[in-house]
């Protein structure tokens, strides 16, 4: 690693500041995409029994 000499702290945090934002936008989209297709799941299911009876 390169010697960041007196700004080491504040790269090193930004460094850790924005990868902790890309993994928060990584668990929260995974997380968003479950919900969404669990949604879509039932309202298939709605359709299907309302075509069947």
């Amino acid at each position: 690693m390169p010697d960041l000499g007196k700004y080491a702290d504040t790269v090193l945090s930004a460094y850790v500041a924005s990868i902790t934002l890309l993994i928060g936008l990584v668990v929260l989209s995974v997380w968003q995409s479950r919900k969404a297709r669990a949604r879509l799941a039932e309202v298939e299911a709605r359709r299907n029994a309302a075509k069947a009876g």
